[in-house]
C-alpha cells in the first residue's frame, strides 16, 4: 500500500470557506487520499463544518500552522511561552473539529523572528517544554505534532535534521514527531539521504515540495534520493504536495512569494501523477 498522497490548500488560500469544498472534490477526482488546511483563529466550529465536507467526500485531512513573536515556544519570556502553550492547543482544537490526525510546521519557535545569534540551550530547553506540554493536549485528542526545520532565512532554532532531531529527543512525548520537507531540505542539507536516516527514527509526515515551490519534479530536488531512502526506511506516512501562489496576497507577502510559479491545478495534476510514478519506481 503507498503511502497516502495530500495537497496543500496555501497553494489557493490560507482562510478555509465553502469556497474550498469543490476544490476539494476536484483533488479528490484526481486521486488525492487527503487535503492539508492552514490552521489558524478561524472559528473552531468552521473547521468542523470543513471536515464534515471533507469526510463525505471521502478525504482524510492533516494541518498545518505556524507561531508568531507573541507565542514563541522559544522565548526566554514564561508569559510568551504560556501564550504558545494556548495558541498551539487552540490549534488542536481546530484540527481536532476537522479530523485532522497530523499537524505539521515549524511550531519549535516563531516564524521569521531571529535573536541575531546561534540558537542557545535555553532556547531548545524552553521549546522543547512547551513542546512536551501540547503534547499531552494532542495525544488526548488524537493528533500528532509534527515539527519542521526551516530553511535559514525563515527560522534559526531548526534548520537541519540534526537540530530538529536532537528537539524532538528532548521534547520527549510520543505525539512530538518531526517531518522532513525537501525545499528547506534543498537549501540546508547536503546529502538528503543522510538527512532522511537521521530523521528517520521521529519521522512521520514529509512535504514534497520543489526548490521554487513550484510543480514538483520541474526543479533540483532530488527526487530519486528522497523516493528511495524513504523506501529504504519503510516509510508509510503522508506524502503532501506544499505548493504556493499569489492566489492568497496576504498569506503570500508573509512568505516572500512574490511570483506566479505554477497554476495550482497544474501543480495538482502533474504533482500527483510525478509522486505516482515515484513511488511505483522506488516500490514505496
Amino acid at each position: 500500500m503507498p503511502s497516502p498522497i495530500g495537497f496543500n490548500l496555501l497553494a489557493w488560500s490560507a482562510p478555509i470557506s465553502e469556497q474550498m469544498v469543490p476544490i476539494a472534490e476536484r483533488l479528490k477526482t484526481i486521486g488525492y487520499d487527503g487535503i492539508e488546511c492552514f490552521i489558524d483563529n478561524q472559528d473552531v466550529a468552521a473547521y468542523g463544518r470543513f471536515g464534515t465536507e471533507l469526510q463525505q467526500l471521502g478525504l482524510r485531512s492533516t494541518g498545518v500552522t505556524v507561531v508568531g513573536p507573541d507565542a514563541n515556544p522559544a522565548s526566554e519570556s514564561a508569559a510568551v511561552r504560556a501564550a504558545a502553550v494556548d495558541f498551539l492547543k487552540g490549534t488542536i482544537d481546530r484540527a481536532h473539529a476537522m479530523g485532522a490526525t497530523v499537524i505539521c510546521g515549524p511550531i519549535h519557535s516563531a516564524f521569521a523572528t531571529f535573536s541575531k545569534r546561534e540558537p542557545q540551550p535555553e532556547e531548545y530547553a524552553h521549546s522543547a517544554e512547551v513542546l512536551h506540554t501540547v503534547g499531552d493536549y494532542a495525544r488526548q485528542a488524537g493528533i500528532v505534532l509534527a515539527v519542521e526545520a526551516l530553511n535559514r532565512f525563515e527560522c534559526y532554532l531548526c534548520n537541519t535534521m540534526p537540530q530538529l532531531l536532537g528537539l524532538i529527543q528532548q521534547a520527549d512525548h510520543p505525539n512530538v514527531r518531526a517531518m522532513f520537507d525537501t525545499h528547506h531540505a534543498n537549501i540546508e542539507e547536503k546529502r538528503f539521504p543522510d538527512a532522511i536516516r537521521t530523521i528517520a527514527p521521529v519521522l512521520t509526515h514529509v512535504h514534497i515540495s520543489e526548490n521554487d515551490r513550484g510543480t514538483p519534479g520541474d526543479g533540483n530536488v532530488r527526487w530519486d534520493d528522497t523516493f528511495r531512502t524513504l523506501a529504504e526506511l519503510n516509510y508509510t506516512g503522508w506524502m503532501t504536495i506544499e505548493a504556493f501562489t499569489r492566489n492568497d496576497v496576504d498569506f503570500a507577502n508573509s512568505i516572500n512569494v512574490w511570483r506566479e510559479y505554477d497554476d495550482p491545478w497544474a501543480i495538482a495534476e502533474k504533482g500527483f501523477t510525478f509522486i505516482r510514478d515515484m513511488q511505483e519506481a522506488h516500490k514505496i
